[in-house]
Formats: C-alpha cells, structure tokens, sequence
C-alpha cells in the first residue's frame, strides 16, 4: 500500500492562512481538543501551542489526532530536542523566540516550517542567510512596535513578519496596516479564564473576530 505523504507547508502558507496565529499555553490535557474545535469554527486553523508546560507535547499529539482540520504547531522551539519531540508529536510548524542554525537545521530536518525570532536588524540577517525570509518580530511591542517595523521597511523590504509579544486585539491592526506584516501572533484568542471555564463558545467567537481583522 502507497503512503501518502503530507506535504511540508511553507512559513509563508502558515502567515496567510488568517490575520492571527493564537498563541497558546496549555496547562490541561483534556482542553486541547475542545480548544482546538473552537478555533476551527471560528475560522482559525494554524495553531501555535507552546512547549512552555509538561502537558504541551500531549495537547499537540490530541489535536493532531482528533482535529484532522487544524494545523498543530509547536511554539518556544528552543533546542533540536524541541524540534524533534514537536514533530514526533504532530506539529507540522515551528516557532521561535531567536534563531539558531542549530534549531533551523533541526526543523528542516524534521519537515517543520520554522518562523524564526528576531528582534535586531542582526537577527535577521543572520536568518536570511539561512533562507529565512518569514520571520517571527518578539517581543514586538517591547523591542519597537510597528515603529521598528517601519524602519525596517527600507532595508528589509523583502521580509515578512508575524509580529508577536505585547499583540492585543487593540493594537493588531496597526500591525496588521503595515506591507510587511503578513499576520500576527496573539494570546488573546485563548485566555486563561476561558480554558479554565471551559468556555469553548467565547473562544470560537474571538477566533471569527480574529478572522475578520483588515490586512
């Protein structure tokens, strides 16, 4: 019997596929399929589950079982051994806080897009010279806001950014306004209270607002 083989997905497929990529942290196993479901009616499918807590490597697996419909990606990828765990367990995207050749070696390696962290002029392009061209701006408003993204229009015009960290949906669209921004990264579309209520209804509703956001 053939195997069918899922096709690696490009960073930039995963910044256009909405406005917002949730950035989430999962603490409870048992909320990450329910969780997953909610964004995917409301209209977001690229979630971005962060390997801040024991339980994330076990959420990712869930999701990518049961939710055929929404794209698992593994977030605070720091190491080869993030990469790995992050594919064995479903993710098909990774995100960053930095860049390492080391950590984009490992990603491609394991068939995983990666949207590599920077926040200097440096970064990125130490990134570019590794074929990053899809970068992940963090800690966005602590390093300079869409101001910086605006400075960096000129010499980094063929760059793309999900600007992340201090993104409310208050301010996304003055990221979002900008040429270079092709989404963002959020936590507000899973907050702690309402994983914790097991409030799936509100999470579906922020996540079709996301949806809705001009860029």
């Amino acid at each position: 019997m053939a195997v069918t083989l899922t096709p690696m997905l490009t960073s930039l497929q995963v910044m256009q596929d909405a406005p917002v990529i949730p950035v989430i942290v999962l603490n409870d196993v048992a909320h990450a399929v329910p969780m997953a479901r909610a964004l995917l009616a409301g209209g977001i499918r690229m979630l971005e589950i962060t390997l801040r807590t024991p339980q994330a490597l076990a959420c990712m697996e869930a999701i990518a079982k049961e939710v055929p419909g929404a794209v698992v990606g593994a977030g605070t990828v720091r190491s080869a051994a993030d990469a790995a765990a992050a594919a064995k367990a479903g993710a098909r995207f990774a995100v960053s806080p930095g860049y390492t050749r080391t950590v984009g070696q490992a990603c491609r390696d394991h068939g995983l897009s990666l949207l590599p962290g920077v926040a200097t002029g440096s970064e990125i392009m130490m990134a570019q010279e590794d074929g990053y061209t899809e970068l992940k701006f963090f800690p966005a408003m602590q390093a300079g806001g869409p101001a910086m993204l605006k400075a960096w229009s000129g010499p980094f015009f063929d760059v793309k950014f999900c600007p992340t960290g201090g993104v409310t949906s208050q301010n996304a669209r003055d990221f979002l306004s900008l040429p270079s921004v092709a989404c963002v990264g959020g936590s507000w579309l899973v907050p702690a209270d309402a994983l914790a209520q097991s409030d799936w209804a509100r999470i579906e509703t922020l996540a079709r607002e996301a949806t809705q956001l001009p860029r």
